[in-house]
């Protein structure tokens, strides 16, 4: 068992060495991105990487307070659904109404990893295989696809 202080110090030594991992690949569109706060460049909508003790996970999250807005948004996805699973080369989980650990209802669209975790070192390899692919996947869809919410916002 971790302290609080060693769990926050071995998950940004984890998500540092991913940053430095990453910082190589450029976009789809050759520029050097921040691959772990991609700015997708729409309000309250993300790609969130997130590790803990059982699992990971990546997800497009929309996290707009108005549900009309939120619901909007994930009708958008839904109609680029095909288009999505084909970039990504596999089939995500499609949550429209998620209530967060601090309460706060979203949507995502996910993919999870489960029994790893970030505490132990020895399946950072395996996380990091996990994310890089499919953040670059999200990034070749979102090149095309972020278009489509244009009239939405």
């Amino acid at each position: 068992m971790f302290t609080r202080e060693e769990a926050s110090r071995l998950r940004q030594e984890f998500w540092t060495t991913f940053g430095l991992y990453m910082k190589p690949v450029l976009s789809v569109d050759y520029m050097r991105v921040n691959w772990i706060n991609y700015n997708t460049r729409l309000k309250d909508v993300y790609f969130r990487m997130d590790t803990g003790r059982k699992a990971a996970t990546i997800a497009i999250t929309m996290e707009h307070s108005d549900p009309g807005i939120r619901e909007l948004f994930f009708e958008q996805f839904l109609e680029l659904k095909t288009m999505l699973h084909t970039e990504l080369g596999e089939e995500w989980e499609w949550q429209e109404h998620y209530t967060t650990e601090s309460g706060k209802v979203i949507s995502r669209i996910y993919k999870e990893l489960p029994k790893t975790s970030v505490f132990n070192k020895d399946k950072w390899p395996e996380l990091i295989s996990f994310f890089k692919p499919r953040i670059i996947a999200l990034d070749r869809f979102w090149d095309t696809a972020r278009y489509a919410f244009d009239a939405l916002t």
